[in-house]
């Protein structure tokens, strides 16, 4: 049993924004699975240096809102590691505002870096995987892609319509080999929860307050760890879930059902 290949042993995984947080979690379990692994970031240094603690990875400079930048990281990342069989669309970011406050353009950068680079990469990889008649593609959305929340309709609008774009590529590759689904994590361990919390502090609550605020939204009573949605993510990589397409999982202790 020990001489099993893994899942995705010889695969090349693309994970973008792949080197904190979530994305590195997952990015460490696909490696886990056998896979090569290419991180893309606007960091580049920062992926760079995580990269080098995965068994088989390189960074590209990438930022998702560009097309062209875009379109010359996974050119690059296919000259070091052959076509993308795995796409993790991990990248995004969201500020708080109010919709009375908020610009049209601050509304439409929201978009560009939740959504349409979800597309842009999308686009990028859906061509390798048709080809091999193999290939699997996970969005990393939110539970904000589920329901709503207020002051962030940016982030909202955008991960429902990652949502929406998720379930569109599952029917227009269903039957070829490829499967195209979305996470939905909770408040998580990360970046963006520990901005939730610096805003609620800024409102008056202490730290301590404002994290069991963002706990309470989890019938668990807790954050989500970036590995629970790792885990989630390593399993839609086996042949097990190789029916699973269209969906969007929530990875949220209950918040989310249905």
């Amino acid at each position: 049993m020990g001489d099993d290949p893994q899942p995705l042993d010889g695969r090349h995984a693309v994970v973008t924004g792949g080197y904190k947080g979530i994305g590195a979690a997952i990015a460490e379990r696909l490696a886990a699975q056998g896979a090569r692994v290419s991180i893309l970031a606007r960091d580049a240094d920062a992926a760079d240096a995580f990269a080098k603690t995965l068994p088989d990875a390189k960074a590209f400079a990438c930022d998702v809102t560009d097309e062209a930048a875009t379109a010359q990281a996974f050119a690059a990342a296919r000259q070091a590691f052959g076509p993308v069989g795995v796409l993790i669309a991990n990248a995004g970011g969201t500020t708080a505002a109010a919709i009375a406050q908020e610009s049209v353009e601050g509304f439409r950068r929201g978009l560009e870096l939740n959504l349409i680079g979800v597309f842009a990469c999308l686009k990028e990889s859906l061509p390798d995987m048709q080809k091999a008649g193999w290939g699997r593609v996970v969005a990393v959305a939110s539970t904000a892609g589920l329901k709503a929340y207020p002051g962030v309709a940016a982030y909202v609008a955008a991960k429902h319509g990652v949502v929406g774009l998720v379930r569109a590529a599952a029917l227009e590759t269903a039957g070829s080999g490829v499967t195209v689904n979305a996470v939905c994590p909770g408040y998580t361990e990360t970046d963006l929860a520990a901005q939730a919390i610096e805003a609620l502090s800024a409102k008056g609550m202490s730290a301590d307050e404002a994290r069991e605020k963002l706990a309470r939204t989890n019938p668990m009573r807790r954050l989500i760890k970036p590995r629970e949605v790792a885990d989630a993510v390593g399993w839609l990589m086996g042949a097990d879930a190789g029916a699973i397409t269209g969906q969007a999982i929530a990875v949220a202790g209950g918040e989310v059902m249905g």
